[in-house]
């Protein structure tokens, strides 16, 4: 008779060499005994016994294996073993839970499994049929999207109860988790720790949930039609405008994966009008860059406006209308809409999170996961080694090891600042040399060269940073044994978040807040080791290069580093493993493979955490400094379309299929999430008031212009430096660049002129722009942020429809139970009618007697 296969082992099948010419089929006794290999006299020793300890080896991974086989009979599973019939080196275990099994692991695990109890779905019916109508044509054709009038109530699993419980057991998802729950709990004696997945699999192969030939024929068929309505409705390119069958993608790859495509379908979405907004903004920029004053007065040469040198010796004086171009461009990311879509964009983070967690709470309902609680996990297979070794104790201690961690994050914080510092001393170097080049084409556009090559040099240390950070969050991870599979999980989502984080925003942070700012002034100029004199912005300020690095940076990491990446490395892997097999025999294996031994040459799954990282990077481009790059929601929706039905034909073509984890929400990251939120208003803020322009305009024109115009701003903004006044060794090589001598030069900044009596002091103009500045940071940010508070107060968490179902069920809960309960007295009074004594009561006096 033929039985499901709820999961399948694989590990290498190496047999020792000592033990080539015995036969195969020895008794178990004499696998026990080991006797020594005699070398023959010609034979090297040193090579002898480098062989016989590979024996030994194999025959004690051999041994656990057998123990550890043992121990899962004793559990309850079933089990059947296939070596060498068409993979050499490769074994499989394939695993059957019987009905028993099933039920006592359901029942520990409190599945909740329908009950034969079906109520009516009339609070939110003619909603959902009327957006079914309206977004036919979006919806994808699997089947599972008509609107149900009815559902059955679910309940936590019980033996006792099993009577009022459908027979879906053998239908779930869940058989593969149910056996690998068992894993984790099997112990080897022999082996002195937990022989579950982590060690077992890791030591001798990888581990596929994907369901080969079975029985019931119809239960292999639903798996493998459910898989082609994945690939044809999910994983296809053609039909990106589509919803996702999240449904369907739950019931495949279960609630942890479906929560992931629903939440990143839930953030494309919300892209879609953040989008739309940022491009209005950019065009009203474009439609009011020629009306736009201080970029006109930039471009009038009438002006004749002499700027002081941008380096040491190698640059000369220059005019202010070359920078033209630059205070147009400028004008494109800096002007009076750029304040409004900040606000917007701090409301839209608060809508976003809303609209999850009540998206989220409409599938716990649909997924009757609204109950479930996790628990504390089993102990992780190495946190029970290190136990059993005492190693923890002898070793290291717990404190040693978080003061080393807190030691090392650290650390590769101070490296990316020191990487910053060194793309600074290119910036300034590289404009040196560029400055002193006798070729004319080099000198053109120097501040344009300088920038976009610093900007991609970022981008190339972001990338290689990334995965080095990977690592070594993992490593330091790994180096504190925590105990459950939870705890790793979110001790490393934490320390990888902190280093990548820190990572993609230290070059943007500096653009944004520093650069410019610690330059000093003409003649007194700040320098870093010795002759590297500090970069300053352009005289429309460092907007623009912000707005260059966030381009360069996000379209970068997600051309190259995300979807590059996620497209080329998987295939070359498969490929590398597909080599190792015979091409003659290729095509036959591929043919005659059953489905379990195809699997075996996909990648294995990693987890969620790359996904996830991934999108929060996004996440914090697109919210953290958007005033300065309004085309960010744009670029991210771009990528996302991309990206989602990149993930889908990765996860359904090139991963084994990974174990179905429960999960009611996404966790940590939405506590992620929702801290980048809360930072993007202040960094929004401190954007608009210190790095754009906006304050210092909105100052001069209501309190300096003389007609409450812009006319004169661009005067207003530069000082005066006499060039007598420039240190020994700074001044201009070539003086006379210009055509003519230059006694007073201009540079960008509020300080008094060289005749005046505090020379070169901060003015009274550089101090009221100051407290304006901070006066709108206090104001931006309370303002926005108690407007978010009220949005998030306002949309209560959980949908009213799905309030009033889950209170009708608790209350259908009890009436089924209570029925059940009448029903079961019913029939022991039918079954016993002897009639019952009759007990008469009568009152008690106060002192006891009757």
């Amino acid at each position: 008779q033929r039985t499901r296969i709820d999961y399948v082992l694989t590990y290498n099948v190496q047999m020792p060499q000592s033990t080539h010419k015995q036969s195969s089929k020895s008794c178990l006794c004499c696998r026990f005994k080991r006797e020594p290999k005699i070398p023959p006299a010609h034979e090297d020793p040193e090579l002898a016994a480098q062989e016989q300890r590979l024996d030994y080896h194999a025959d004690d991974q051999r041994l656990r294996r057998e123990e550890f086989e043992e121990n899962l009979r004793e559990m309850g599973l079933e089990m059947e073993k296939e070596e060498g019939t068409k993979l050499p080196g490769v074994g499989f275990l394939k695993i059957h839970a019987p009905w028993d099994v099933l039920c006592r692991e359901a029942e520990f695990m409190k599945l909740k499994m329908p009950t034969t109890k079906v109520y009516c779905l009339e609070s939110y019916q003619k909603v959902n049929m009327f957006m079914q109508k309206v977004t036919a044509p979006l919806q994808p054709k699997v089947g599972e999207n008509q609107t149900e009038n009815e559902k059955h109530l679910s309940y936590p699993f019980s033996r006792e109860k099993q009577h009022l419980i459908i027979n879906h057991l053998y239908k779930t998802i869940y058989n593969h988790q149910q056996v690998y729950e068992i894993l984790k709990r099997t112990k080897c004696t022999r082996a002195k720790y937990i022989m579950g997945k982590s060690h077992l699999l890791i030591s001798d192969g990888q581990t596929s949930a994907n369901q080969p030939e079975s029985h019931p024929i119809v239960m292999y068929l639903i798996l493998v039609l459910s898989l082609q309505i994945l690939y044809e409705q999910w994983a296809s390119y053609s039909i990106f405008y589509k919803y996702q069958p999240i449904g369907l993608v739950r019931k495949y790859f279960g609630e942890k994966v479906g929560l992931y495509f629903a939440w990143l379908g839930v953030y494309t979405q919300m892209l879609i009008p953040a989008a739309i907004v940022g491009v209005i903004v950019f065009l009203y920029g474009c439609a009011t860059v020629d009306n736009n004053i201080p970029s006109m007065e930039v471009c009038d040469e009438r002006n004749n406006i002499t700027m002081c040198p941008m380096c040491d010796r190698a640059c000369s004086y220059w005019k202010l209308v070359t920078a033209c171009g630059t205070a147009r461009a400028s004008h494109l990311f800096d002007n009076a809409a750029t304040v409004f879509f900040a606000i917007f964009m701090a409301l839209w983070a608060t809508m976003f999170m809303e609209h999850w967690k009540r998206r989220q709470m409409r599938l716990n309902y649909v997924w009757d996961m609204t109950s479930f609680e996790d628990g504390e996990s089993q102990p992780r297979a190495e946190y029970e080694f290190h136990v059993m070794k005492k190693s923890l104790k002898k070793e290291q201690s717990p404190k040693s090891l978080l003061l080393f961690c807190l030691f090392v994050c650290p650390m590769q914080i101070f490296v990316t600042l020191a990487i910053v510092f060194g793309v600074v001393l290119y910036r300034v170097s590289i404009m040196t040399a560029l400055h002193m080049s006798s070729t004319p084409s080099f000198r053109t556009n120097i501040r344009a060269t300088v920038k976009t090559t610093a900007a991609i040099i970022n981008l190339i240390i972001i990338i290689i940073m990334d995965e080095v950070y990977g690592a070594i969050a993992r490593w330091l991870t790994i180096m504190e044994v925590p105990k459950t599979d939870k705890s790793f999980e979110e001790r490393l989502i934490f320390k990888t978040f902190i280093l990548k984080f820190a990572n993609a925003f230290t070059p943007i942070v500096y653009l944004a807040f520093f650069r410019g700012r610690i330059i000093g002034r003409p003649g007194k100029y700040l320098y870093v080791m010795g002759s590297y004199r500090m970069e300053e912005c352009a005289h429309a300020g460092c907007l623009m290069e912000l707005c260059i690095q966030l381009c360069i940076t996000m379209l970068g990491k997600q051309l190259i580093q995300n979807n590059l990446f996620e497209i080329g490395v998987p295939k070359l892997k498969k490929m590398l493993r597909q080599r190792k097999i015979d091409k003659n025999h290729q095509e036959e294996l591929n043919r005659t493979l059953h489905r379990h031994e195809k699997d075996h040459f996909l990648g294995p799954f990693v987890g969620l955490n790359p996904e996830y990282m991934e999108m929060i990077i996004q996440f914090g481009m697109v919210t953290l400094f958007v005033a300065s790059f309004p085309l960010a929601p744009l670029f991210a929706l771009l990528n996302n379309v991309i990206e989602i039905r990149l993930d889908a034909k990765k996860f359904v073509t090139e991963l084994r299929r990974p174990i179905a984890v429960r999960a009611k929400d996404i966790g940590i990251w939405y506590t992620l999430l929702r801290g980048i939120s809360k930072v993007a208003v202040i960094v929004n803020a401190f954007v608009i008031s210190f790095t754009s322009d906006f304050i210092p305009r909105l100052v001069y024109q209501h309190m300096y212009s003389p007609d409450g115009t812009l006319h004169g701003f661009v005067n207003h903004t530069l000082s005066y430096f006499n060039v007598s006044h420039f240190q020994p060794g700074t001044e201009p090589m070539v003086p006379m660049h210009l055509g003519y001598k230059v006694d007073v030069c201009r540079y960008k900044d509020y300080r008094d002129p060289p005749w005046s009596d505090t020379p070169y002091e901060f003015s009274r103009e550089f101090w009221a722009i100051l407290a304006a500045r901070l006066a709108f940071v206090i104001v931006f940010q309370n303002v926005v942020m108690l407007m978010s508070d009220f949005v998030d107060w306002l949309i209560p968490d959980i949908p009213k429809d799905i309030s009033i179902q889950i209170h009708k069920e608790r209350n259908l809960v009890v009436e089924l139970f209570m029925k059940q309960e009448r029903g079961k007295k019913y029939r022991n009074t039918v079954r016993d009618p002897s009639p019952q004594p009759n007990y008469q009561y009568h009152a008690v006096s106060s002192l006891g007697t009757k």
